[in-house]
């Protein structure tokens, strides 16, 4: 199974990475809070970033801050075409979350948590 992570990241502006491990590397997006129960966000898409970001806690190169891990874990589904439909199982996360495009770098990512997993605060 491939590997998900959410980061804490504190620059610019506090705001989450959500990484999806694909093609060797993690494929991206911006998010303003994490994604919580029942919850309908816009979030931006990223710049791929280097596998090495599943495992790290710490301070970002070139001064951008530091990163800490949110949540954690595996997900099934395809990464194309979109929208795409993916199966996370998480410490915090466990339910279907799907990922669609919208106007250009904008994406709709509602999640809907499996019904016998209460999802940790």
């Amino acid at each position: 199974m491939k590997r998900f992570v959410i980061l804490a990241h504190d620059w610019p502006t506090p705001h989450y990475d959500f990484l999806l491990e694909a093609e060797g590397c993690l494929k991206a997006w911006r998010l303003a809070t994490p994604p919580l129960p029942h919850t309908d966000q816009h979030v931006e898409a990223g710049s791929d970033h280097r596998l090495v970001y599943l495992d790290y806690e710490g301070p970002v190169s070139g001064g951008r801050g530091t990163v800490t891990r949110w949540d954690h874990g595996t997900y099934t589904g395809q990464l194309a075409p979109p929208p795409l439909t993916l199966q996370l199982a998480g410490a915090r996360l466990r339910g279907l979350v799907r990922l669609e495009p919208q106007a250009g770098s904008t994406w709709r990512l509602p999640w809907q948590p499996h019904p016998a997993d209460a999802p940790v605060a």
